[in-house]
């Protein structure tokens, strides 16, 4: 309801029009000042009381006029007419601009303006003519016109489904899990542990899923792990030395290795919850905390294995993803940090030393907060980070570690997207290599997350799966090949199914098909390098001969480019030398590209 002074405004401005209305016709002129002084009056629906004496006699007034002038003159009677229907139209215009003047609110004025009794729409229905339909990619999740049979962003077939999960599901449950405490493993009969590779999966985190429907499909989604499942089978990984490990959840006990009691109890919550949410975009169900145990379970048995030397790597085909889930809260899609929990059961099994690369195009908040001050893990991210302006926002280049760990957490930050291969490779070969060498892990665990893969929605990124195949193989020499890979992010169906078998085909002993020995990184690239070689200098000596190599070479790049901008600024003549008789001092100087762009 609006205020009083704003209905009273608004009546002023509607005894102006009567009054204007008044000099139109001599007959209401004795109204003029008056509704102007009731207009002054009016507020909340009340008229003073000597407007409403004036209005009735000068009704009565009106009234009597009117019958004078159909009684007269009986020898003109179009004249008579045309003076009754003057009369007639005034009268009318008089009582609607006397009406008016009881209105006390703001939407009183806008109905009686816009609506009449002749025309009553009380049973009028909207319908709306324009009602855009959509559907959603199943690949990506983005949205498309319903008359649109691909979509725009990935190109994917709008009735295109998954494929081949079905066949996963059928191997699934005739094959005899192999348990790693069997003696065909132990005693390397079946299955020798220096060739096989296991495989962590369970059908019940698919179970973890957004209950709440809005008007965008959630990105982690549980048709990532059935793509990723179903091509693992088309390639035909399971007919090989591989094998699917049986899933146990968590204890709270290895939980509170990683995580207070606070957190492990809010995730627990949820169970009794038809739907929540941690943050805005972190979802769950009353299933999602038992797939968060399960995930970090499996992630435990798979590192365990493979310190022990029971089994040679694996491969974690887990959600939900865990990477941003720090000691206190979950977010970024993440309950509990899988890496984490892994970390800390390869050590229980005896690894001294554990590194961590990361290479999800998100930074791992949560794993570098869980492990900034600790010296005997190891964490190099490389991700997007656009000065802090890309999610999560922190993995600056100076978050170094803390305490007595400075210099053990590395970030490497892009500064743009759409890094590819060459970026990273080129990363790998001067800064992740040279450190993780001097580092000497025990054991390697990848945060595999896929949505910087050519194609995703979230990451905007380009890179291949020969490229994650490259950077699978350029870790296997380290920590005597003992490497587990484990899945985060990654949303666009086809990138993330396709890279994470180039991944496994590494794990299983294949060679990439396209190796990678000299890049040539972007400009933008190079620059991310050398700060982070610049600050890890510090703590790291082996990165010196790099820094100095790369130094000078980005002096020479720097040289010519400047050199090449001062010779387009400079001035040669006017542009229609080109067509002249000075047309050859003109390509000679701007280049003959130039001169026909030109």
């Amino acid at each position: 309801m609006p205020m009083a002074s704003e209905a009273l405004c608004m009546s002023n401005q509607k005894g102006s029009g009567l009054c204007a209305e008044s000099k139109r016709h001599n007959k209401i002129k004795h109204v003029e000042c008056q509704s102007n002084l009731s207009c002054s009056y009016e507020d909340a629906g009340k008229s003073h009381p000597q407007e409403i004496n004036e209005t009735s006699c000068y009704r009565e007034t009106i009234q009597k006029g009117l019958i004078k002038t159909q009684n007269g003159a009986p020898g003109n009677a179009e004249t008579s007419c045309h003076g009754i229907e003057h009369e007639t139209s005034s009268t009318r215009q008089l009582e609607q601009n006397l009406d008016q003047r009881k209105v006390s609110t703001l939407q009183d004025l806008y109905m009686q303006d816009h609506y009449d009794d002749e025309d009553d729409d009380s049973d009028w229905e909207p319908v709306n003519h324009f009602i855009i339909k959509k559907w959603f990619c199943t690949n990506c999740t983005m949205p498309n016109f319903d008359d649109t049979c691909q979509c725009d962003v990935c190109g994917e077939r709008k009735e295109s489904e998954i494929l081949g999960y079905h066949s996963f599901l059928t191997y699934f449950g005739q094959a005899a899990k192999v348990s790693l405490e069997s003696d065909a493993v132990r005693n390397n009969q079946d299955l020798p542990s220096a060739t096989c590779t296991a495989i962590g999966f369970d059908e019940r985190m698919l179970l973890h899923s957004e209950v709440e429907m809005k008007t965008h499909p959630h990105p982690e989604r549980p048709d990532r792990l059935r793509a990723i499942a179903a091509s693992l089978v088309s390639a035909g990984i399971f007919a090989r030395n591989c094998y699917v490990i049986p899933a146990r959840e968590i204890t709270p006990e290895e939980l509170l290795l990683v995580h207070s009691s606070d957190h492990i109890e809010t995730v627990q919550q949820t169970s009794q919850l038809f739907s929540s949410y941690f943050t805005s975009d972190t979802y769950a169900n009353e299933h999602s905390a038992c797939a968060a145990r399960i995930a970090a379970g499996l992630c435990a048995d798979l590192a365990r294995s493979i310190v022990s030397g029971r089994t040679r790597n694996g491969f974690a085909l887990v959600r939900p993803p865990g990477h941003h889930a720090g000691i206190k809260q979950a977010m970024g899609f993440c309950l509990h940090n899988n890496v984490a929990v892994a970390a800390l059961a390869a050590q229980s099994a005896g690894a001294k030393k554990v590194l961590i690369v990361d290479w999800d195009v998100h930074h791992g908040n949560g794993t570098q907060e869980i492990f900034e001050s600790n010296k005997s893990v190891l964490y190099i991210s490389l991700h997007r980070h656009e000065g802090g302006n890309f999610y999560p926002g922190s993995g600056a280049v100076d978050e170094v570690g803390i305490l007595d760990a400075e210099g053990y957490s590395v970030n490497i930050p892009w500064s743009c997207g759409g890094v590819g291969d060459n970026d990273y490779i080129f990363a790998f070969q001067n800064i992740v290599l040279p450190i993780a060498s001097e580092f000497a892990p025990d054991i390697t665990i990848i945060s595999a997350g896929f949505d910087a893969a050519r194609g995703d929605p979230l990451g905007c990124c380009d890179v291949t799966p020969a490229g994650y195949a490259q950077m699978t193989h350029m870790l296997t020499s380290l920590s005597q090949g003992k490497l587990l890979v484990v899945l985060e992010g990654g949303y666009n169906l086809r990138s993330i199914s396709s890279s994470a078998t180039a991944v496994v085909k590494v794990l299983l002993g294949e060679n990439p098909v396209h190796e990678m020995s000299y890049t040539m990184p972007s400009k933008a690239g190079l620059v991310t390098v050398l700060q982070v070689l610049k600050i890890q200098l510090n703590f790291w000596p082996s990165l010196e001969s790099n820094y100095t190599t790369l130094r000078s070479q980005w002096e020479l790049v720097s040289s010519n480019m400047k050199k090449q901008a001062k010779k387009r600024r400079r001035f040669v003549g006017p542009v229609w030398w080109k067509w002249g008789s000075k047309r050859f001092i003109y390509e000679r100087l701007y280049g003959a590209k130039r001169a026909r762009w030109w």
